[in-house]
């Protein structure tokens, strides 16, 4: 079986580091991403199988990625992760399409459960 692939996007190193290292222990192959604009960057040279990015990030932020991914792959899961939720935030995400939205800081198993299930609803398993 292939592993699944995400793509994670945030700019804190430490997210970044944390997300990849758990979820490569878990066998998945993970690319990462500081920011929207390197996002897009990567996403051009390869297929995931879902976006995983931070709201908050300088450059280009989660809602303008999402707005991207789901123009170019709109069949592609996309999880936003925001330190700072609210109300506005989540009704512009649903706008946007996104396929589900956390809350920092998250629960690492949570979200993998939460990741894995929509992995395998995209791939049909």
């Amino acid at each position: 079986m292939v592993k699944p692939s995400i793509l994670v996007v945030d700019d804190e190193l430490l997210i970044r580091d944390l997300l990849y290292d758990f979820f490569t222990g878990q066998g998945w192959d993970i690319s990462v991403a500081e920011d929207g604009e390197k996002a897009l960057e990567v996403m051009r040279s390869r297929d995931f199988d879902l976006v995983l990015t931070d709201i908050k990030m300088p450059a280009m932020d989660g809602l303008d990625l999402t707005s991207h991914v789901k123009q170019s792959h709109p069949e592609l899961p996309v999880v936003l992760m925001t330190g700072f939720p609210s109300v506005d935030t989540a009704v512009e995400a649903l706008r946007k399409k996104v396929d589900d939205y956390i809350i920092k800081p998250f629960n690492i198993n949570q979200l993998y459960k939460l990741v894995e299930a929509k992995v395998k609803d995209r791939k049909g398993l």
